[in-house]
């Protein structure tokens, strides 16, 4: 089972005088990586909120947004002044500056602005607490359902160019009983060409050492194992296996190479630019595996 880094999830909870909802957005990245936008009286919980974020996202850009909406009639806001002078000064340095019209709703636009409102009570609850630590943990839960859902995408197509990659390489064996003939039939040629007696016994095992620096069997059955490997770890593996999937394609790569260098031949040679183009299909899909 793979699991995507992309995912999105939103909760929703309401208590007596106020709502509070939770959105969790994520992206691919090497860790973890967490954002908060809520408003600064829960930025105490912010570390808490993180281990319950990390212990089951694992990994990702996350970004986490919570709102809440109180009723008029339970809860008085005042307005910060100092900061709403702070975004006041600069929009109008903005406009200066990029010689543009103040806007009409400017007042309107800098309320909307985080933290211009700040509520009169200064302690949360343990009620307010626990609603919305419930609604971050559903909002978390529904964010890793996402992800294993646009896992189970990436995974069918993972299995479709991997099984690409198999079934091109079982299209070299027919062309490397020509690869052999032909490289004998050249060396035969050149040497005829020089018009001169030699060894032939000799000839035989120089071509023999020769040969040998070109086959490439042990990069087939090298590659074939990595394949079965890699599909084995889609399979079964009991973690989302980004990682380990990106080493094992690192392997395949090596051995498509090899024998791409090895072959000098052209119909061989084809072959592995197209087993190429699927594996770095395969690279960018492990891009956003967990």
């Amino acid at each position: 089972m793979i699991k995507s880094m992309t995912g999105y999830g939103k909760a929703q909870s309401r208590l007596e005088n106020k709502s509070i909802q939770v959105e969790v957005r994520t992206l691919n990245s090497k860790g973890i990586d967490v954002n908060f936008k809520m408003p600064q009286i829960y930025k105490e919980k912010e570390i808490e909120f993180r281990n319950m974020i990390s212990k089951i996202l694992e990994r990702g850009k996350v970004e986490v947004i919570v709102n809440v909406e109180s009723s008029d009639e339970c809860t008085s806001y005042s307005l910060n002044r100092s900061l709403f002078k702070k975004y006041f000064r600069e929009l109008k340095d903005l406009s200066e500056e990029l010689e543009q019209p103040e806007s009409q709703d400017v007042f309107a636009s800098i309320l909307r602005l985080p933290d211009i409102l700040k509520s009169e009570t200064e302690e949360v609850e343990d009620e307010e607490w626990n609603a919305l630590k419930r609604t971050l943990q559903e909002a978390i839960e529904k964010t890793d359902r996402y992800r294993q859902s646009e896992g189970n995408h990436i995974e069918e197509d993972l299995k479709s160019r991997i099984d690409k990659i198999s079934g091109l390489l079982k299209q070299v064996d027919p062309n490397e009983k020509q690869r052999i003939d032909n490289i004998k039939e050249k060396m035969r040629n050149s040497l005829a060409e020089l018009d001169f007696e030699y060894d032939k016994n000799r000839f035989e095992q120089e071509l023999i050492y020769y040969l040998e620096k070109l086959d490439i069997t042990e990069e087939k059955v090298r590659l074939v194992k990595h394949i079965e490997y890699f599909i084995d770890t889609l399979k079964h593996s009991k973690e989302s296996g980004g990682k380990k999937l990106n080493f094992i394609v690192q392997e395949i790569g090596r051995e498509i190479n090899t024998i791409g260098s090895k072959a000098s031949d052209v119909n061989i040679q084809q072959i592995v630019v197209q087993m190429k183009d699927e594996l770095e299909k395969i690279k960018e899909q492990l891009f956003n595996v967990l």
